[in-house]
């Protein structure tokens, strides 16, 4: 009715920004049959990001993808939180929390620069990397199983 009066929501990340995340989601797809997804929002209302990020991962029903092969990149950007969330079949190949939390260390050094895109679209480009490895493209049986758009919160 008064629609004018309503404040018009802020993005998260400006058309550019996203656009490159996209991009890189886009490259990192297509040497894998794994899935990566990204969620942005503003706070995070978990003590844990990490909890957070594996409710999302639920939610999003990432878990469904065929060889368990999915990854949820999280981030929280005005509490300065970032999770990664892997599927049990990518997360047992990658031999677990250390190669994680190199992704992790690599994207808050971005991110202290203060180039959270760059940062983002960067840890999908190194989880790809990962996924090609163990679940490499093949182009006989490829679909895409979850959208590549990215998901903001509030």
């Amino acid at each position: 009715m008064f629609s004018f009066l309503k404040k018009k929501k802020k993005s998260l990340l400006s058309a550019p920004e996203q656009q490159q995340i996209l991009d890189a989601i886009k490259a990192a797809e297509l040497k894998t049959s794994g899935e990566v997804r990204v969620f942005v929002e503003s706070r995070c209302s978990y003590v844990d990001a990490m909890d957070r990020a594996r409710e999302i991962f639920f939610n999003l029903e990432m878990q469904k993808t065929e060889n368990h092969n999915a990854v949820l990149v999280y981030i929280a950007l005005t509490d300065r939180q970032i999770a990664l969330f892997g599927d049990e079949g990518i997360y047992k190949k990658t031999g677990g929390d250390p190669y994680w939390i190199g992704i992790l260390k690599r994207t808050r050094a971005f991110f202290k620069q203060g180039k959270v895109a760059e940062g983002i679209a960067d840890a999908a480009l190194q989880i790809g990397d990962a996924l090609s490895k163990h679940f490499p493209y093949d182009a006989q049986t490829e679909k895409n199983e979850l959208p590549d758009d990215i998901v903001f919160g509030e």
